[in-house]
C-alpha cells in the first residue's frame, strides 16, 4: 500500500515506522507522518509528536474530512543535524463532497533524537 503522504514509498517503508513510535530523521519526514496521521485518524501520533509547550490536552479529529494529498513546497533546515526546521506545505482534502486545501508554514524543533511540531501559520 502506498503511503498516504504520497512520498512514492510504501506505508511500511515511509510513515508506518514513525506512526509506530519510531523517530523521524528530519522535520519533513515528521510533517509527512503527521499528514498521514490526519489521513488515518491517528490522534495519538499527532499528540505524541506535538511539542509540550503548544500541545493541546486532547485532539478531536473531524471524521467528515478526508485528507487526499500532501505537497511539500519548501523545507528550511530540519535535517538530521539541525535543531529546528520549517516546512511549508499544502494539504488537500474533501469535506462533504467539496474539495479544498490548506497551506501552512510549520515550525519544528529537535529534542534529542525526536523532531516535534511546534506550531504553524497560514502559508
Amino acid at each position: 500500500m502506498r503511503c498516504p503522504c504520497l512520498s512514492g514509498d510504501t506505508f511500511e517503508n515511509c510513515c508506518g515506522p514513525i506512526l509506530d513510535g519510531g523517530a523521524a530523521p528530519t522535520a519533513e519526514r515528521l510533517m509527512r507522518s503527521r499528514f498521514t496521521a490526519f489521513a488515518r485518524g491517528d490522534a495519538a501520533h499527532l499528540l505524541r509528536t506535538w511539542h509540550p509547550s503548544t500541545r493541546p490536552v486532547d485532539l478531536d479529529l473531524d471524521d467528515g474530512i478526508r485528507w487526499t494529498r500532501l505537497d511539500v513546497l519548501e523545507t528550511t533546515r530540519g535535517g538530521p543535524f539541525d535543531r529546528d526546521g520549517v516546512v511549508l506545505f499544502e494539504a488537500f482534502f474533501r469535506e462533504g463532497g467539496v474539495a479544498g486545501s490548506m497551506r501552512e508554514r510549520s515550525r519544528f524543533v529537535r529534542e534529542g533524537r525526536a523532531w516535534l511540531y511546534v506550531d504553524g501559520v497560514p502559508g
